[in-house]
C-alpha cells in the first residue's frame, strides 16, 4: 500500500517534458522526488510536498523516487476548460485513484480530431510494430530510419508499465523524431489520449498520419516471473488489434544471451506467450540475419512452434549498428547498454528495418 512522508523541497535537480526531478528532505533524510507538474502544480524550493516513497524504499529500479502527490501549501488553479484543450474532455485516466486526470479524448465529440476519426475505418495496411519494452522503443525507430528516414512514426504507450508518459526521459529525447505519441488505456500524457489500442492506432494513422506506429508499454515492465504474470502479454492482444483493424503486425522479439535469467534467454519466455498464445492472427516475426551461432539456433529452435502461425523474416543488420549507437537518447535495458545486450537491441533495430520494407517506395 501507500508509504507517506512529508518534506520541504531543498533543490529541483533536473526536468523534462512534463516532469521535474527534486532534492526534498524528509526525516528519515534527502531523497529523489519526481513531479508532474500538470498534475500537482511545479514545485520550487521551500515547498512542503506530500511524497508516495513505496517505490523508493522496495528500491524499484524504474521506478526509484519519491512520487510527489500534492503541495498541499500552494495547490494550482483549477484547469480551465475552453472547449479547446486537454482539459475540456471527458475521458478519465488512471481512474478512481487519487490523481485521476480528466482529459480530451483524441475521438470525443469537443475534439477537432473528431470528424477524422469518425471518418477512420481500418489502417491502410500501416506496418504496426509491437515490442514487450519501453526499452526496445528508440532501437526500433533506428532501424525505421535506418532505410526510411523520411517515414513518420507514431507511438502508442500502453498502460501495462509507468501510466504517466511524462516519466519516460527516452520519450522526450524522442519528441523531435516522433510524429507524436497516443496514450492509451490507463495511460495518459501523450499528445493525444485515446481510451482503447484500437482507438489509438486509428487517431496514429489518421490524426498524426504515421507511415509506422510503434506500439510498447512505458517504462516499468511488471513481471512476476510465471508464465502468465507479465504486462507483455499486452503485445499479442495489440496483434490481434492491429489486424482487426487492417494493419500489417511486426512484432519485435525480445532476444538476449546477455540477461542472467534463464527464462529471458534466447527469445524470451515474454515473446513467445505474447506471440505464441495471445496473437491469434499472423505476424511478421523478424530475426537479425548475424546473431552468434550458439544464439541463433536458440532462436530457431524456439521459434520452430510458432511458425504455423507466423512469418519469421530474416532481416539483414548492415548498418543497423551505426543507425543504434546514433539514437539521440541512451539505449539501456535492465541497466545494459548496446555493447552489454548487443542482441535485444538489434533485434529491435531489425523489426524496425523490416517495417519499413513494409512501407511504398
Amino acid at each position: 500500500m501507500v508509504r507517506w512522508r512529508s518534506g520541504i523541497v531543498s533543490s529541483v535537480r533536473r526536468d523534462w517534458h512534463g516532469a521535474v526531478e527534486l532534492e526534498v528532505g524528509t526525516g528519515d533524510g534527502p531523497v529523489k522526488a519526481l513531479a508532474y507538474p500538470e498534475l500537482t502544480g511545479a514545485p520550487r524550493p521551500g515547498d512542503r510536498v506530500l511524497l508516495n516513497v513505496g517505490a523508493l524504499v522496495m528500491g524499484l529500479g524504474t521506478g526509484g523516487y519519491a512520487l510527489v502527490v500534492a503541495l498541499p501549501d500552494r495547490l494550482p488553479p483549477d484547469p480551465v476548460a475552453d472547449g479547446t484543450t486537454r482539459d475540456s474532455g471527458h475521458l478519465v485516466k488512471a481512474r478512481y485513484t487519487p490523481l485521476q486526470p480528466i482529459l480530451l479524448g483524441v475521438d470525443e465529440e469537443a475534439s477537432p480530431h473528431r470528424p477524422a476519426m469518425e471518418a477512420a475505418s481500418g489502417l491502410d495496411d500501416m506496418p504496426v510494430v509491437t515490442a514487450d519494452l519501453h526499452s526496445a522503443l528508440p532501437a526500433i525507430l533506428a532501424g525505421v530510419h535506418a532505410d526510411r528516414p523520411d517515414a513518420r512514426v507514431a507511438y502508442v504507450m500502453t498502460d501495462g508499465g509507468a501510466l504517466p508518459a511524462w516519466f519516460s526521459r527516452t520519450l522526450d529525447g524522442l519528441r523531435d523524431t516522433l510524429a507524436g505519441t497516443v496514450t492509451t488505456g490507463q495511460a495518459f500524457g501523450g499528445d493525444l489520449e485515446a481510451s482503447t489500442v484500437h482507438a489509438a492506432l486509428l487517431a496514429a494513422r489518421h490524426v498524426l498520419h504515421a507511415d509506422v506506429t510503434i506500439v510498447a508499454q512505458g517504462p516499468g515492465n511488471l513481471g512476476t516471473g510465471t508464465a502468465w504474470g507479465f504486462s507483455g502479454v499486452a503485445v499479442g492482444e495489440a496483434v490481434n488489434a492491429v489486424v482487426a483493424l487492417g494493419g500489417r503486425p511486426v512484432g519485435s522479439l525480445r532476444i538476449s544471451d546477455a540477461d542472467g535469467r534463464a527464462r529471458h534467454r534466447g527469445v524470451s519466455h515474454h515473446s513467445l506467450t505474447a506471440y505464441g498464445k495471445v496473437a491469434l492472427v499472423p505476424a511478421d516475426l523478424p530475426v537479425p540475419a548475424d546473431l552468434p551461432a550458439d544464439l541463433a539456433k536458440e532462436v530457431t529452435d524456439a521459434l520452430a512452434p510458432l511458425t504455423t502461425l507466423h512469418r519469421v523474416v530474416e532481416v539483414p543488420t548492415d548498418g543497423l549498428d551505426a543507425a543504434l549507437q546514433a539514437s539521440p537518447v541512451k539505449l539501456s535495458t535492465m541497466g545494459r547498454g548496446l555493447a552489454e545486450d548487443h542482441a535485444y537491441f538489434v533485434a529491435a533495430a531489425a523489426a524496425g528495418r523490416h517495417a519499413a520494407t513494409l512501407l511504398a517506395v
